[in-house]
């Protein structure tokens, strides 16, 4: 288009008639815009470049720098012509978008952070810590059939701190089908199940302390066992013959749960029997001798064992002579 502006003036410039002047015209633009499309053509004297002018003279020498000169960029880019010079831009996020930005997200978790019963399982921890409600239940025999199918030869270990199916003053929360439930899968277990006592196992928190694997129940050295019947629940205003059968329903209850602490401790029915008549508390000493644990756990047990002097010992130091055997 510059080229053809060049050539109007020259057109213009000789004196003729309206029509010639009217041809003239239209075949001086004619030939000056061929002559511009033409290879032949001169080109656009460009302005030199100001020496002075830090922008340009950057651009300049970034141009000159540059292995792929500007004209010559690639027909088949998947870019538009130009754009791929540049870095992807960036859009600035809508008000309504600024929350997902992720500027804004960078520190954020991609996902919600495990809960705690989650994390114990990582290291095949079962942990009751309530007494035994449905939910309990549910999430106790849940994450044991979990860590079976996980690998049905490591040991699972559960850790206990319950009162059972009664709250600390008495009060019954739970049926004792859910301490039967739990016991009944510990049961169907093909894991060993390394129970530890912490803080309190009372009623049938006791019966899953003692169903571990024998040889691998354990207690705190401050934690306290106690066994005791089942309770009824509240009959409020049931009629006498509802009462009568929740009664038998307790009473069943005591005798199931009965023969499983004779069957784990290793005592006789009547033994279990008859502490149970009220509640029998046992801390960790007592717990072991009545055969609810095998070991109690507690910091450097090990070296202070190993420091004590065996009997021979005492009695050299204490100037007892033993006599020579015959």
């Amino acid at each position: 288009m510059a080229a053809c502006l060049r050539v109007l003036p020259a057109a213009f410039s000789t004196p003729h008639s309206a029509s010639n002047s009217s041809s003239l015209r239209r075949r001086s633009f004619k030939i000056g815009c061929s002559a511009a499309g033409s290879k032949n053509s001169a080109r656009i004297p460009m302005p030199p470049i100001n020496p002075n002018d830090p922008f340009l003279a950057k651009l300049a020498s970034a141009a000159a720098n540059s292995p792929e000169p500007l004209h010559a960029r690639p027909s088949n880019s998947d870019s538009p012509p130009y754009l791929d010079l540049f870095d992807s831009p960036k859009l600035m996020a809508t008000p309504a978008q600024v929350e997902r930005s992720v500027s804004y997200n960078e520190h954020r978790p991609r996902k919600p952070p495990p809960d705690l019963p989650s994390l114990l399982l990582h290291g095949r921890i079962v942990y009751i810590g309530m007494p035994l409600v449905p939910a309990v239940t549910e999430l106790v025999v849940a994450e044991l059939m979990y860590l079976q199918w996980v690998d049905p030869k490591e040991p699972i270990y559960m850790y206990i701190n319950s009162t059972g199916t009664t709250r600390d003053d008495g009060e019954t929360v739970g049926m004792e089908t859910e301490g039967f439930a739990i016991y009944d899968s510990m049961m169907q277990m093909k894991n060993e199940i390394h129970t530890v006592a912490v803080g309190a196992a009372i009623g049938q928190a006791c019966l899953l302390l003692a169903a571990g694997t024998k040889g691998r129940r354990f207690m705190m050295p401050h934690a306290k066992a106690m066994i005791q019947q089942p309770k009824v629940p509240s009959s409020g205003l049931m009629p006498a013959s509802d009462v009568l059968i929740r009664a038998k329903e307790a009473i069943s209850n005591r005798d199931t749960l009965v023969e499983l602490l004779a069957k784990h401790t290793e005592n006789s029915v009547e033994t279990v029997a008859n502490v149970m008549r009220r509640p029998f508390y046992m801390d960790a000493k007592r717990a072991k001798e009545f055969g609810v644990i095998d070991k109690i756990l507690w910091r450097g047990q090990e070296k202070i064992m190993s420091d004590i002097l065996p009997p021979e010992e005492w009695d050299k130091l204490a100037g007892i002579k033993i006599p020579d055997p015959f």
